[in-house]
């Protein structure tokens, strides 16, 4: 298995404090977050995408562009791309100076979206969301594996022997589909034969689970080798030396998150901590609690990849630090141990050599 950090840049008051970091404070937290990742032997790290309060990840292509300057190794994530509020060809440019800039590591994750905001600012009709994202896709598909593309479609104006520049580093990128509800989108990772991701967040873990057994037989109905499907997961992380502490520094944070989460279809049934780390998907508790819930979890998903998101009502960048060091070196060791590795990237276990600068640089 390889694990990952993500982030839906969120910027809202400690919980307990009260602070709130200006917008640059926050942003370059993500940066170090992700650089401290690295060091740490992390595998990945995600930026996900949002259009309102109160987050600041209205632009991951722009934060990703920066992680890659301060990195070497780690894999670069989208968690998630709203590909059905987005024009393919800004997404096919935008993504693929990414992967050139950061020297073919970039894994771009789509998703329909379920925030409200982006319909309105970008001009879509929510009834159209699951065309836009298959047309959509189906367009970025070509754009960045095909020269000279010629398309028309329902959603935007027609293209006539058009090559997005520059052209990615890796030929294609990896797209995941990401799902947190809808069985339409792991049908649509089904049918291309992409990897999926299911988000592992608030919902009862059966559920996560009939998603991912509706893309296994899927997969298998369209041909597709079943050795070859790949899951990823996410799931709210927080670690301390014990249970008991854990749910004592953390159940503020939590609490406060869920009362403030007010997107329909995007509640949680788990109200307090104690329900969320007890039978729900959160991943709180002391390092053995840890690993014993995410083998759990892998039994019922077979994923491949493990997200952790440390986001949770304004924690602290030195708790979210904290947090990953003890997750580095007292989880992933375990983990790695027990659960096979099963996707093609180099081995976390190499050092980052830092690349050469180019003579014209210097």
């Amino acid at each position: 298995m390889r694990f990952g950090v993500m982030t839906l840049i969120d910027n809202v008051p400690d919980a307990r404090s009260g602070h709130l970091p200006t917008p640059h404070d926050r942003l370059r937290e993500v940066i170090e977050l992700a650089v401290l990742a690295e060091e740490l032997g992390f595998d990945a790290f995600g930026v996900g995408e949002r259009h309102g309060a109160p987050f600041l990840s209205s632009s991951p292509p722009a934060v990703l562009a920066a992680i890659a300057a301060r990195t070497h190794r780690i894999r670069l994530f989208t968690t998630v791309t709203v590909l059905s509020t987005l024009d393919p060809v800004r997404v096919a440019e935008d993504y693929a100076t990414v992967d050139q800039l950061s020297g073919g590591r970039l894994e771009l994750t789509i998703g329909k979206g379920n925030a409200p905001e982006p319909w309105q600012l970008f001009g879509r009709a929510p009834d159209d969301r699951y065309a836009l994202q298959e047309e959509n896709y189906e367009l970025l598909r070509r754009l960045w594996s095909e020269e000279q593309v010629t398309w028309s479609g329902r959603f935007r104006a027609p293209l006539d022997g058009v090559t997005t520049l520059p052209r990615p580093y890796q030929q294609p990128p990896t797209v995941w589909h990401g799902s947190a509800t809808s069985e339409r989108s792991v049908e649509l990772a089904a049918l291309w034969g992409d990897p999926v991701f299911a988000a592992n967040a608030i919902q009862p873990v059966a559920n996560y689970a009939r998603l991912i057994d509706r893309y296994r037989a899927r997969w298998a109905d369209h041909g597709h080798d079943p050795a070859a499907a790949v899951v990823g997961s996410g799931g709210t992380l927080y670690a301390a030396a014990d249970d008991r502490t854990a749910r004592r520094e953390f159940a503020p944070y939590y609490e406060a998150a869920v009362a403030a989460r007010d997107v329909p279809g995007n509640n949680t049934p788990f109200r307090s901590l104690d329900e969320a780390a007890d039978h729900g998907p959160a991943l709180v508790g002391s390092p053995g609690r840890i690993v014993d819930k995410i083998v759990q979890q892998h039994a019922a998903y077979g994923h491949a990849l493990q997200f952790f998101s440390v986001d949770s009502a304004g924690l602290p960048f030195h708790r979210r630090a904290e947090v990953l060091r003890l997750t580095a070196a007292e989880v992933l060791p375990q983990l790695r141990h027990e659960l096979p590795d099963t996707l093609p990237w180099p081995s976390a276990a190499v050092d980052p050599v830092p690349r050469p600068v180019p003579e014209a640089a210097r």
